[in-house]
């Protein structure tokens, strides 16, 4: 019987970079888990991400450009979580995401290990926002972030602890943190290497 959904070349081609080399995990530890979901979909034969701007009224990380996601439940895989806070926070159906892979664990200075999942997601993305914690819901070109120009290594200061971090301009936006963490990764695994043409 044939698959009423095969998969897009696109999707196939991202899973077998995305599973070698296999994903870095980092040692257990009593941070708390949680996974994100990285989505991405094809327009006009360019790759695009979903990103979304938290809340200005949560407690934590207000304003900031982020994955949707979020902490795991008891006995919840990082798939689960990640499908599950998207589906809360944009309104996005667990059925709608096709799983592509993982990227490298990362931790928070805030105590979290957080497991990025890569899925592809319907064009056009259609969401409904969760006011109380996502303000804003918007897609950028993947390789927005391989051009020289919007990139940015600022040495900051963390509660004390002196740290090189990584800033994406991208229009009017900030792109830093995890989020600008988790969007190197990608591009690593991926094979975009930063361009410096005009």
């Amino acid at each position: 019987m044939n698959d009423p959904h095969p998969p897009h070349s696109w999707i196939i081609e991202l899973r077998q970079r995305l599973a070698s080399p296999t994903p870095r995990r980092l040692p257990p530890s009593e941070a708390r888990q949680a996974a994100v979901l990285v989505p991405l979909f094809v327009d006009a034969d360019e790759l695009w991400m979903v990103l979304t701007k938290r809340s200005a009224s949560l407690p934590h990380h207000r304003g900031q450009i982020a994955f949707p996601g979020g902490g795991r439940e008891i006995g919840e895989n990082a798939w689960s979580a990640a499908l599950r806070e998207t589906e809360e926070e944009v309104g996005l159906e667990s059925k709608r995401v096709v799983p592509i892979g993982e990227l490298d664990e990362a931790d928070t200075p805030s105590g979290f290990h957080i497991i990025p999942c890569v899925g592809a997601v319907p064009y056009p993305f259609e969401s409904q926002i969760n006011e109380d914690e996502i303000a804003e819901v918007f897609a950028v070109p993947l390789l927005a972030f391989a051009d020289f120009r919007v990139v940015e290594d600022r040495l900051v200061k963390i509660d004390g602890v002196e740290r090189m971090i990584r800033v994406y301009h991208v229009g009017s936006r900030q792109v830093w943190g995890l989020t600008a963490r988790i969007v190197q990764n990608l591009m690593e695994r991926l094979g975009f290497e930063l361009s410096d043409e005009a």
